[in-house]
């Protein structure tokens, strides 16, 4: 009797988002968004570093392949055990882990001297970008209770904002000299990554919510989520999406160099457009999936972005602005989709988010090697009579299989919508 008091006593003495004062708020949304920020320049300063990093070390393109698969093992790992550890230590201190374990990933970097050293150093700061990209999940289903949708959209504006400078200001950097020394690729990262310092001091000071929901929701395990088909669709729709999202940036500047003829310069500002309309859609149309419902939105949004794409292939090099036009339906899918998590496994949502997460990280890896596969394959397959392989076509089919993997997350997700709405579970 003596010990259930007490965990009723621990169970009110725990603090949700309404019984601590506004101002912690507003701190929460400071780590949150500045999360956000860290984790896009994390992610996407080293398109400017490898081509140096590969020149210094004397890399081939297949360890330069191996150095960037290890990227996804880490984030991998790290997705798997993240939930479990802020069930074990808390969210908050999760967070503060995350962080700093980025900002030592900054110094080891500094100091790698050879392929093993770097390779050993990117694998590790994955592992704190994925603790961390699961970690900012968790806290923002657990403080957006309201209007969900526009702000998991909101948190996601600062992951495209900070995604859109990275690269200039990673070039920047490296060309600095400091006390008569370059920068260079190994400085750029550490004062990058140094910048994971920061939330830790909001971090320290905010109160974090518990999960709140009502008793008798059933906690999502594992177990259940395996046998979940709503579960599996959801992986689905977030796999689809996300593997058109990430290939976007990795293929696009690369087209439009082989296919059109166009400088790298040229080429890089398209990207950079893409980019500058996926941000804004986050930033403006987030309040529209809770309007319209989250499920309906990714249903228009993902079919929005095929079709653009698929019309950018079709209509040739006048039709290029439509690659761009795409990132407005395709930012909407991942931010939408960890609303419908919440949403839907409002206990438990740390193991929904890491089961979904993680399933979606393997099928990226997955997916980026079938369009290398097509671009090859239909680029051998025709071949022209002097043996020149039609490498035009290649990227075309590479690309149109892009522009289906966004067509196909909308047929799920209207699977999806069926599923939920003859459940009367609609999101």
């Amino acid at each position: 009797m003596e010990t259930q008091q007490q965990t009723l006593t621990t169970e009110k003495a725990r603090p949700t988002l309404k019984s601590v004062p506004k101002y912690n708020y507003y701190i929460l949304l400071s780590i949150v968004f500045g999360g956000f920020l860290i984790f896009g320049l994390s992610e996407n300063i080293k398109g400017p570093a490898i081509p140096i990093i590969q020149n210094e070390l004397r890399l081939s393109q297949s360890q330069i392949g191996i150095l960037l698969a290890l990227n996804s093992l880490g984030y991998l790992i790290a997705c798997s055990f993240t939930s479990l550890l802020s069930s074990k230590i808390g969210i908050k201190w999760t967070g503060i882990i995350a962080f700093l374990s980025m900002a030592l990933a900054g110094f080891v970097i500094y100091l790698s001297t050879n392929y093993g050293f770097l390779s050993t150093s990117f694998f590790f700061l994955y592992i704190g970008n994925g603790m961390l990209e699961i970690g900012l999940g968790i806290m923002a289903a657990r403080i957006f209770t309201k209007n969900t949708g526009f702000m998991m959209n909101l948190s996601h504006f600062f992951y495209g904002l900070s995604s859109t400078v990275a690269p200039t200001i990673a070039a920047s950097l490296m060309g600095w000299d400091i006390f008569g020394a370059n920068l260079g690729w190994r400085g750029m990262y550490l004062l990058v990554l140094l910048l994971s310092l920061l939330p830790i001091i909001p971090s320290l000071i905010g109160k974090f919510p518990h999960d709140t929901h009502d008793d008798d929701v059933e906690t999502a395990s594992y177990q259940s989520l395996i046998r979940d088909p709503v579960a599996w669709l959801i992986v689905a729709v977030l796999s689809f999406g996300v593997v058109s999202e990430m290939a976007v940036g990795s293929w696009l500047v690369q087209f439009l160099v082989n296919a059109y003829s166009w400088n790298i310069h040229d080429a890089s500002k398209m990207l950079s457009m893409f980019f500058l309309f996926f941000m804004l859609a986050r930033l403006f149309l987030g309040a529209v999936t809770d309007k319209i419902g989250y499920t309906l939105s990714i249903i228009i949004a993902s079919a929005f972005s095929g079709v653009c794409s698929l019309a950018a292939i079709l209509t040739g090099e006048k039709g290029a602005i439509l690659f761009a036009i795409s990132g407005v339906g395709i930012a909407l899918i991942y931010p939408t989709v960890m609303a419908i998590l919440a949403k839907r496994y409002p206990k438990g949502t740390g193991t929904a988010i890491t089961f979904t997460v993680t399933l979606m990280g393997i099928a990226s890896v997955i997916g980026n090697l079938l369009i290398g596969f097509i671009i090859d394959l239909v680029s051998k397959l025709f071949t022209s009579a002097s043996g020149v392989e039609n490498e035009v076509l290649g990227l075309q089919a590479g690309y149109g299989f892009i522009a289906s993997l966004a067509i196909l997350c909308s047929l799920c997700s209207i699977i999806l919508y069926m599923n939920l709405k003859n459940k009367n579970e609609l999101i």
